[in-house]
């Protein structure tokens, strides 16, 4: 195991209730790595619970265990645990609020007790006792499976299941630059369990309510291409989820058909929520989009990105423009 986790692994030894945390707007990486560890805690006699501020995603919801995630706002006030384990979260803000205030000094002070993380964001400054950071790992669900295999935990079929879920879409069903040797060797363990890949892969990947394809639709018909059709602009109004009566989660993947022009190096979806425009980034290697993100109060990843900036739709687009065009000339 790298550095750090001997720490978290230790921390969890010592533990036996542990609260389990996913960030908010959760995607299949958060949640199936905590799903996926709380299984495993719950296989060696521990009390293991899992919590996230916002709801888990419709197409997330068939995973082992996903109907017993609670709301960040359930958490209990009297003190309930004796580890607090985030994971995959960059940063503690990324925990959600409780009662307009963050949460994880809140969290802190309901539970006084160690912290402990698991997370692949090479932004993470380490913001718990145990921090085990991985930049280089596609998936925060390729660290829970090490760290399972250090703690002697089977992978059963519904780990196998929650593992799947966190490392085929944080790397775009493999896809993605990110994508790595390990990534394919780990799911190839994972499917000696016999978990059921042809249905996952469906869920995951295909399946999609009508809402979101109708709001798919709508973004695709505001594309504008800039820079000599290197950067492809989408946009969402709160008119547009209204018409086709879809949720915030159904936009999550929508950036990406931006990428599927050719000629195109990065792509942008910018959508409305409230009165904040919600900005997606997406960039094929070697441009980088995460110091944009990061420049304006976002993060992530160098190829996927984001922020939220308190500006309309259209403001936003035309404030991204020139930074997206110098990430063009500087890298290339």
């Amino acid at each position: 195991m790298r550095d750090g986790a001997s720490a978290v692994a230790e921390a969890i030894r010592g533990a036996r209730r542990v609260a389990i945390f996913c960030h908010v707007n959760p995607d299949g990486d958060t949640i199936g790595s905590a799903l996926a560890l709380r299984l495993g805690l719950l296989s060696l006699g521990k009390e293991a619970a899992v919590f996230c501020a916002d709801k888990v995603p419709d197409i997330l919801s068939g995973l082992p265990g996903a109907d017993g995630i609670r709301l960040l706002a359930d958490f209990p006030t009297a003190p309930s645990f004796d580890l607090l384990f985030p994971v995959d979260i960059a940063s503690a803000d990324r925990l959600g609020r409780l009662n307009g205030l963050p949460a994880f000094e809140q969290l802190r002070a309901l539970s006084p007790c160690p912290t402990a993380q698991v997370d692949h964001h090479g932004t993470n400054q380490g913001y718990c006792e145990a921090n085990w950071i991985d930049g280089g790992a596609p998936a925060a669900g390729l660290l829970i499976y090490r760290l399972l295999q250090a703690l002697s935990v089977p992978v059963t079929v519904d780990i196998a299941s929650c593992l799947y879920a966190a490392i085929s879409t944080d790397t775009g069903n493999f896809s993605h630059g990110n994508t790595n040797a390990e990534a394919f060797r780990v799911t190839a363990e994972l499917m000696e369990t016999g978990f059921p890949l042809t249905q996952l892969n469906r869920r995951l990947f295909t399946l999609q309510p009508e809402a979101q394809l109708r709001l798919t639709a709508r973004a695709v018909e505001s594309l504008v291409r800039r820079c000599g059709g290197q950067i492809s602009m989408l946009r969402l109004s709160a008119a547009d989820f209204e018409a086709c009566g879809a949720l915030p989660e159904h936009a999550d993947t929508v950036v990406n058909r931006g990428l599927a022009l050719e000629g195109a190096k990065i792509a942008v979806l910018v959508r409305q929520q409230g009165e904040q425009a919600k900005v997606s980034l997406r960039a094929i290697a070697p441009v980088r989009v995460d110091e944009i993100a990061r420049s304006l109060g976002g993060g992530g990843h160098a190829q996927a990105a984001g922020c939220t900036l308190s500006m309309g739709v259209d403001e936003a687009c035309e404030a991204l423009l020139p930074l997206l065009a110098r990430a063009l000339d500087s890298q290339g």
